[in-house]
């Protein structure tokens, strides 16, 4: 034992000394946070004493917690909870949420505009508020539809939509039929010279039935042809409610008509049909499209001008629909008409008991064509009020039966219009005086001697103004040069007979020298000089 405690103790000499382990809290005294001087006065304490400052919920600043995140929860000034989300999962895992428009329109049209490099419309922004929107003759950019069409589908203020004269491309087209589908307050919808064509028709008739509100549509110009008709006639089938519809100036035959008429025998609810201006031609078709609207108890209106229609059948026609008692107007105007139809029209006047305005001008009717459309207004059972002949020419009995009407007591507000009078010709007598007398002076004038018979007998009458004997006027005229024949001078007897018995006859110089006063009145005699004065003997 005592070997092992002579051995001396082994020197250790120290490499690296650990310091306290970070898990092991100081003591609190050594707790940096709490090295800090307080100011002898607290600023927010003095502002508190003056009612300038609240402290708050009392919780401390996060700048006071300089802590790592294993002691922050056991620090005597933790009082804060746990952090939530922002968002960011959210952000990250959730689909961005879609921005909510006001349904009028406005916001959604200028931020389409903003994302599709569009300069917006003032005045149709300010009009989505207002109950038309009228963009005539705008010149509207063909990518602007979509921000049109979007902005009105759910707009609940806007009833009529005027697009006159504005070209809409194809996609403008898809975008108003999908907007069709949607919008509710839409009434009238004016295409007018927009010429869609027959594609854009098939993108814009597309869901055109299922559109409830839409009332009135003009399409005319649009350059439709039969096959675009036959789209819009598929709707109609289908259930569209259009009872206002403008075909004219779309290159329409009998074609497009009979698609129509197939349309309405399942729905038919047209107020106004206007297919003036196209080449239907066809007599049958419009007989065929004359039976659908007699069918039609809620059809006023017809227009069938500029479609060169003739023929009896389109008087039958349009014989068969005066039976409506709901219709109201039919222009017939510049077609070729005439004398076959007047018959059958005129035959049912009396049962169109709604009717207003029967327009015929421009229609090759005769006189008396005119005369017996005018005729049927005697009848009170007739109910026209305006019944329009323009150009159509017609006779003085015309003018005379028209004011005999229009002076009746139930026809006080008619109107009856024609075109020029034609005058019957009426022969008038000729004045033989005028004609016996230049054959005389005729023949005098180119006789040897040429004597002026008017002066002739002028000279004659001074010498004796009675009535002269024909026989003694005979021989004085010849006798000075005037040779006339016989019949001649026995008509100028005649014309100019004076005094006369049984055994002679006299002509009358005094008329016949007043005549010629009247018919030659530069022709005069010179004056008769005043007779010499007597010479006194001596």
């Amino acid at each position: 034992m005592s070997s092992m405690d002579s051995i001396p103790a082994p020197v250790i000499k120290t490499l690296f000394k650990r310091e306290l382990d970070s898990s092991e809290e100081p003591p609190m005294d050594e707790w940096s946070s709490l090295d800090f001087e307080l100011p002898d006065r607290n600023i927010k304490r003095i502002k508190y004493d003056h009612g300038l400052y609240h402290p708050g919920s009392g919780e401390i600043c996060a700048k006071y917690i300089p802590l790592s995140a294993s002691s922050v929860l056991r620090h005597p000034y933790y009082n804060y909870p746990g952090i939530k989300d922002p968002g960011v999962e959210d952000a990250l895992l959730l689909p961005e949420p879609k921005i909510k428009y006001p349904d009028d329109g406005q916001e959604l049209y200028l931020s389409l505009c903003k994302t599709g490099n569009l300069c917006p419309i003032r005045i149709f922004h300010k009009e989505l508020l207002e109950e038309k929107i009228n963009l005539s003759y705008y010149g509207i950019h063909p990518m602007a539809f979509r921000a049109i069409a979007l902005s009105l589908r759910y707009n609940r203020i806007v009833t009529v939509l005027d697009l006159t004269d504005n070209w809409i491309s194809l996609d403008g087209c898809f975008h108003l039929g999908e907007m069709l589908i949607e919008n509710i307050s839409i009434r009238e919808l004016n295409l007018y010279g927009c010429r869609i064509g027959v594609e854009g028709a098939r993108r814009l008739f597309a869901s055109l039935h299922l559109n409830r509100s839409l009332k009135k549509l003009d399409l005319t110009k649009n350059q439709l042809l039969d096959t675009g008709v036959e789209m819009l006639a598929k709707a109609i089938f289908l259930g569209s409610d259009v009872a206002h519809i403008n075909l004219s100036r779309n290159e329409l035959t009998a074609k497009a008509v009979l698609a129509l008429c197939e349309a309405f025998e399942t729905n038919n609810k047209l107020t106004h049909l206007d297919l003036s201006w196209n080449s239907i031609l066809s007599p049958n078709a419009v007989y065929t499209l004359c039976q659908r609207l007699y069918e039609n108890n809620m059809i006023e209106e017809l227009n069938l001008s500029w479609n060169s229609l003739s023929g009896l059948r389109v008087g039958n026609g349009i014989k068969v629909l005066l039976q409506n008692t709901n219709i109201q107007y039919i222009n017939l105007s510049n077609n070729k008409l005439s004398t076959p139809v007047v018959k059958p029209i005129t035959a049912n006047l009396n049962k169109a008991i709604s009717l207003v305005t029967l327009n015929l001008s421009y229609n090759p009717f005769t006189p008396q064509d005119a005369l017996s459309f005018l005729l049927t207004l005697r009848e009170r059972k007739v109910k026209l009020q305006n019944l329009l002949l323009d150009n159509v020419i017609v006779t003085d009995e015309f003018i005379d039966q028209r004011n005999f009407i229009l002076s009746m007591g139930h026809r006080k507000k008619t109107v009856v219009t024609c075109g020029y009078v034609q005058k019957r010709f009426i022969s008038q007598g000729v004045d033989m005086r005028e004609l016996v007398l230049d054959r005389i002076d005729s023949l005098c004038t180119k006789s040897k001697k040429q004597i002026d018979f008017a002066l002739v007998v002028e000279e004659m009458f001074r010498a004796n103004k009675e009535h002269w004997d024909t026989k003694v006027f005979t021989r004085e005229i010849k006798n000075r040069g005037a040779q006339l024949d016989e019949d001649l001078l026995q008509e100028l007897f005649r014309l100019f007979a004076g005094a006369s018995s049984e055994k002679s006859k006299t002509v009358n110089l005094a008329a016949l020298i007043e005549y010629f006063k009247r018919k030659w009145p530069d022709r005069k005699l010179p004056p008769t000089p005043p007779p010499e004065p007597a010479v006194k003997s001596p």
